[in-house]
């Protein structure tokens, strides 16, 4: 920054003489300018921050959701006596939970740990442990399983909660999901306002 004073000739001389200086330092404007620039990069690191950690999260809830599906598919598979039986006995095939909506899942009388138990306490003490892990580990968790020729719904380009296939037919199929959200925060939604399935794996394949 330059600094020029004027000043008045004194004593054998007339006129007028101006000095100018040479002066390290910033106007306001300058500093202004600065801090606005400082302003957007704090703002733009913040938003990746967010960003960062909703992308953190999601990928939690998705492991979750999958070590949960693959442990029950192993019990299910496990339990051969249950898994025989037609659909309508089957008790497996009747879980629709909601955690958001339905009330929390109640104990069985066993929970066949340490008891003795049979095929079908076993089933419901299994059954229950799932419940309450999906209300516990994923928020307004959803499960279901059922039979289903067609798990991935073209018209919509994603899974779907509803089974397709009829007693007897198509694959048994775990289907898991809660409340996502997107980037800029807002909830992940169908047009019938219902998060879909984010997981979907066959127990057991269907065989003509």
């Amino acid at each position: 920054m330059v600094v020029c004073i004027r000043r008045d000739k004194r004593g054998g001389h007339h006129g007028v003489s101006v000095s100018c200086n040479s002066r390290n330092g910033f106007s306001m404007i300058e500093v202004l300018v600065s801090v606005f620039v400082l302003a957007l990069g704090v703002i733009g690191a913040a938003g990746m921050q967010l960003v960062s950690l909703r992308t953190t999260q999601q990928s939690a809830f998705q492991t979750a959701a999958l070590q949960l599906a693959s442990e029950m598919a192993d019990k299910m598979r496990a339990n051969a006596n249950q898994m025989g039986l037609p659909d309508d006995q089957n008790p497996f095939l009747a879980l629709n939970y909601k955690s958001a909506t339905d009330a929390a899942p109640e104990a069985p009388a066993k929970l066949c740990f340490s008891a003795t138990c049979s095929a079908s306490e076993l089933a419901s003490a299994d059954i229950y442990d799932l419940q309450r892990r999906v209300k516990e580990l994923l928020p307004s968790g959803r499960v279901t399983i059922c039979r289903d020729t067609q798990p991935w719904d073209e018209s919509i380009n994603g899974l779907a909660w509803d089974c397709t296939a009829g007693a007897g037919n198509g694959s048994v199929v775990i289907k898991m999901g809660w409340q996502e959200k997107a980037a800029d925060g807002k909830l992940i939604k169908n047009e019938n306002d219902l998060f879909p399935p984010a997981v979907a794996l066959t127990v057991q394949p269907y065989a003509q």
